[in-house]
């Protein structure tokens, strides 16, 4: 109760604390997705194609949310075409991509006439200046992330299990791939203010990687990674204020302590 008190009393840790647990709750269950299939590049691609979005948005007079999420879907789709058609190997074009797209988004921020923007808060984010409409559209996206991975998770798992058993089963293993991408971009579009371009990537793979240690199934697995997630922004927003450190890294660093605490606390199963 003193901790629900506390919060009132300073609204904005209220409300950066709903954004960060809005993020957890569909980091983990994509996290164990991008771990299991090895997207760990690909979510980085998309992280720095993000701050290519803010950069569009800025030029273009455009609220960031808008344009960074429309940003990330179409590089979603970009990545995904090249990687079925291209003579280079994936990682190598992921990471010709990747650090493209975050020089683009650099010079067009330092580029941006009249004025220069906080580029720390967007490589390393600023969760304590989240606003409520902000919560709600973030909440609203990770429902409707949740909603559609409940709804074809078997598919995705059976196919990352095996993808030509799951071909062979009647399941569109390109369709089903394509969605989990374009919803990674979603959870990389809205994860940008909470902890930047730089560690959003970590947020989604920390977690994962230590509920992985304990998990007997993908459902545990998946559910594990979400309250890691939750714990590592609870952690993150108490270091950040009683530390007076930025909130972004503490909440990754704070993700890299349990991880340590499961990996030697845990035996692994999956």
């Amino acid at each position: 109760m003193a901790v629900f008190d506390f919060l009132l009393a300073y609204d904005f840790l209220l409300i950066a604390l709903l954004a960060g647990l809005a993020v957890a709750a569909v980091a983990g269950p994509l996290g164990s997705l991008v771990v299991w299939q090895r997207m760990a590049y690909f979510g980085d691609s998309l992280a720095h194609s993000a701050l290519l979005g803010i950069a569009l948005g800025l030029w273009l007079s455009i609220d960031g949310g808008v344009t960074t999420t429309l940003t990330c879907l179409l590089v979603a789709l970009l990545l995904t075409v090249l990687e079925d058609h291209q003579k280079l190997a994936t990682d190598t074009v992921l990471g010709i991509f990747s650090h493209t797209f975050l020089a683009l988004g650099l010079l067009a921020i330092t580029l941006m006439p009249g004025g220069r923007t906080n580029m720390e808060a967007l490589l390393f984010g600023d969760i304590l200046t989240v606003t409520t409409a902000e919560v709600i559209t973030m909440w609203g996206l990770s429902l409707a992330v949740l909603v559609v991975l409940k709804l074809q998770w078997s598919a995705i798992v059976a196919m990352t299990v095996h993808q030509d058993l799951a071909s062979v089963e009647g399941i569109s293993v390109g369709r089903h791939k394509l969605l989990l991408k374009l919803m990674l971009a979603l959870t990389v579009a809205i994860s940008m203010k909470i902890v930047g371009v730089l560690l959003i990537t970590a947020l989604l793979i920390i977690p994962a990687a230590a509920a992985r240690q304990f998990s007997k199934t993908p459902e545990q697995m998946a559910l594990g990674a979400s309250l890691l997630a939750a714990a590592s922004v609870c952690l993150g927003l108490a270091g950040s204020l009683f530390w007076d450190v930025p909130v972004g890294p503490t909440i990754v660093l704070s993700a890299s302590v349990l991880f340590l605490v499961v990996r030697v606390t845990s035996r692994p199963y999956i």
